[in-house]
């Protein structure tokens, strides 16, 4: 179903721009954008299909790399005890977790720059933060962070909720951050707790922020935590298993339903995500949460009522879902109010670059090189795109700087997602400065009200193509585009 006409008719912006900003990471020189839902679903397709670029040595590769790292790490540790320490090899392999993680971040970021599906990166983006896990949690979250997105949340992202729900509440990485007793360090052989500790902190999150959102009480979470009960991590393997522990009597009500009634058995876990993600409260949150990320902060109660139809036709399946979302005719209306995250502002910056095709890969190689000479004092030689500090400062960096650093979310509730967060005096100086560094490193040869059109297209003001078009300098009249309200709205 395209976009009704009208909607884009009273506001003067075509689809293919609209949904670029809106539902993708903006334009991209060469890239022919979407111009329609059949357009948008299409990339979801191909996103599904597609490998992503991280971890950088494959998901067999990382998770023997992790098995390794941690075999040192724990020999390592024996070897402390028995008055035997080794710094030196515990700061080495703190450093190649760092190496790794940094490496995977410039991928992670180099997948949406690189991307033709941006409304399947957009997406990702999305649920990795509504699963959200924490790199800095603990020595080894460096390494499966990654992992976690590559292997449980973009292969499920447009199948079931069931699925997906499973493969991220079950999946070593989450298992690692919620588990309140390992604030840092080495993991131990094996994660196993009763009714208190991980299964607690787990079960509450997986109420309050994966399914239902709100109407669960403090029995609903001591029930859920007691059927999460048994659930073990092998820290060398990260394989998961779950064994059940004798029930008791009474205390596994969820919700109104009772687990293990005729005793426990190996599934009860699995029967309670699946009867969590068919619950009305968990389309309802999830259906709203999808809106507010892509469409506004106050999410319009008809486009959730058709999303919650969908989720209930098709018993929670996620493109039914998407599909309900876009096919909806304030999906496609011109009004604009949601502040990109920073992550969309780098990512979407970076894309309008792209004049060659290569500029981010070559900002990747350089932000990788160890910055010897600088650490040294001599000043690097070269363009400035190859230099590492300036490449750095275009990338993870600026993420830092800016409030969203990649798989690092605040909390379990992951980045905030409204205009109050991303709208501050220091987060419109840190995105000036960050246009003023690409613009000068990126865009000194650019023509201004060229870049302008084929960033922004019918997207742009009239006073902003003024602005730019007067603009003193090249650099000064690109910076203008990147800092302009349209390109930082939706």
């Amino acid at each position: 179903m395209a976009p009704p006409p009208s909607s884009l008719e009273t506001t003067g912006l075509s689809a293919a721009t609209l949904a670029a900003r809106r539902y993708g990471y903006g334009l991209k020189p060469g890239e022919a954008p979407a111009a329609d839902v059949a357009a948008l679903m299409l990339q979801l397709k191909r996103g599904s299909a597609a490998k992503p670029r991280f971890p950088r040595d494959g998901i067999t590769g990382r998770r023997e790399t992790i098995g390794r790292l941690l075999t040192v790490r724990a020999v390592e540790a024996k070897a402390a005890l028995d008055g035997r320490p080794n710094p030196g090899l515990r700061r080495e392999t703190q450093r190649e977790a760092e190496r790794f993680f940094i490496r995977d971040v410039l991928a992670r970021i180099g997948q949406a720059v690189a991307s033709e599906n941006g409304f399947f990166e957009r997406l990702a983006s999305f649920w990795i933060d509504h699963f959200s896990v924490s790199a800095r949690k603990a020595y080894e979250m460096r390494m499966i962070v990654p992992l976690f997105e590559a292997e449980a949340i973009r292969p499920n992202l447009a199948g079931s909720f069931t699925g997906l729900l499973r493969a991220a509440m079950l999946h070593p990485a989450m298992l690692i951050y919620l588990d309140p007793e390992q604030p840092g360090g080495p993991m131990p052989t094996a994660l196993l707790r009763t009714g208190k500790g991980l299964n607690e902190a787990l079960a509450r999150e997986l109420l309050e922020l994966h399914t239902l959102g709100t109407g669960y009480t403090p029995d609903d979470v001591r029930g859920a935590s007691l059927i999460l009960a048994g659930l073990s991590l092998d820290s060398r393997s990260l394989e998961v298993a779950y064994q059940p522990p004798p029930a008791e009597p009474g205390t596994l009500a969820l919700l109104g339903k009772t687990y293990g009634a005729d005793g426990r058995s190996g599934s009860d876990h699995l029967n309670m995500l699946e009867d969590l993600a068919a619950r009305p409260e968990t389309a309802r949150n999830i259906c709203a949460k999808l809106v507010r990320h892509f469409i506004a902060d106050q999410p319009p109660q008809e486009i959730v009522d058709q999303m919650v139809a969908a989720w209930s036709e098709s018993g929670g399946n996620l493109t039914a879902v998407y599909r309900a979302m876009l096919e909806h005719p304030r999906a496609w209306s011109g009004e604009t109010g949601k502040v990109i995250p920073p992550f969309d502002f780098v990512v979407s910056g970076l894309r309008a670059f792209e004049q060659k095709g290569d500029e981010f890969s070559t900002l990747a190689k350089a932000a990788e090189l160890d910055d010897t000479a600088e650490a040294s004092g001599t000043p690097a030689k070269g363009p400035a795109l190859q230099q590492p500090a300036v490449a750095r400062a275009l990338t993870f960096q600026a993420l830092s700087r800016l409030g969203q650093p990649v798989w690092q979310p605040p909390s379990p509730a992951g980045f905030p997602d409204d205009v109050e967060a991303w709208l501050s005096a220091r987060q419109l100086s840190e995105r000036l400065a960050w246009a003023r560094l690409a613009a000068r490193t990126l865009g000194r040869d650019l023509d201004p009200p060229t870049f302008l059109s084929a960033t922004l297209a019918d997207a742009a003001r009239d006073r902003t193509r003024q602005v730019v078009a007067e603009a003193p300098t090249k650099v000064h009249g690109v910076a203008m585009v990147l800092a302009s309200p349209e390109f930082n709205r939706r």
